[in-house]
């Protein structure tokens, strides 16, 4: 098996302490932080910033200035579209009641968890605590404010479940009470699995 290094611009800015995958490719102006774990073959775009301690599984593609902050998780093949942010405070003030400004130590980052081979749509926010699927589908310029169900296609604001999709990421149609069917690829999913 060949393997290729990881390949980062010289305009990145990968922390020492960061650990970048084999065969990923980490683009113009990007940002990881130190403790992140970037795993294999992932794209990172430009201007894409990865907080401290993100933990992104391997075949990511994180699209162009999106942000993931501290306390999210990506499993292994979740794409991020551009301009999508994983927000991880859900109560957010610069300075504390006494004016002073606020540091690390005056706040908790809540943990947020993406499943394998979901999709985040283009300018999606994602709040704190929440957990998407695998192979949910967020749409995009949606607001996910609570849990996604796995194969869930949500989007609004704040986002709302519209259906369910494949893992080819095509929406599912429901082809009788027992189960969803997929024209494009012909996959089928029992329905009470769908709902969990």
């Amino acid at each position: 098996m060949t393997t290729t290094a990881a390949r980062i611009h010289e305009t990145a800015e990968v922390d020492d302490g960061a650990s970048i995958g084999e065969g990923t490719f980490v683009w113009h102006h990007a940002q990881v932080r130190e403790g992140a774990r970037v795993g294999r073959e992932c794209v990172l775009g430009k201007g894409v910033y990865v907080d401290k301690d993100v933990v992104i599984g391997d075949r990511c593609k994180i699209q162009n200035r999106a942000s993931v902050f501290h306390g999210v998780t990506l499993e292994d093949g979740v794409f991020v579209g551009p301009h999508a942010v994983f927000a991880n405070d859900t109560f957010p003030r610069a300075i504390n009641p006494d004016g002073s400004l606020k540091s690390e130590d005056d706040w908790t980052a809540e943990p947020t968890h993406v499943g394998q081979g979901a999709s985040v749509g283009a300018g999606a926010v994602v709040l704190p605590g929440v957990t998407i699927g695998s192979w949910a589908l967020v749409a995009a310029g949606a607001v996910v404010t609570a849990d996604v169900p796995s194969h869930a296609i949500v989007k609004g604001n704040p986002a709302r479940l519209a259906g369910f999709a494949c893992t080819c990421g095509k929406p599912l149609r429901m082809e009788n009470p027992g189960d969803y069917h997929c024209d494009a690829c012909g996959r089928t999913f029992d329905a009470a699995a769908m709902h969990e």
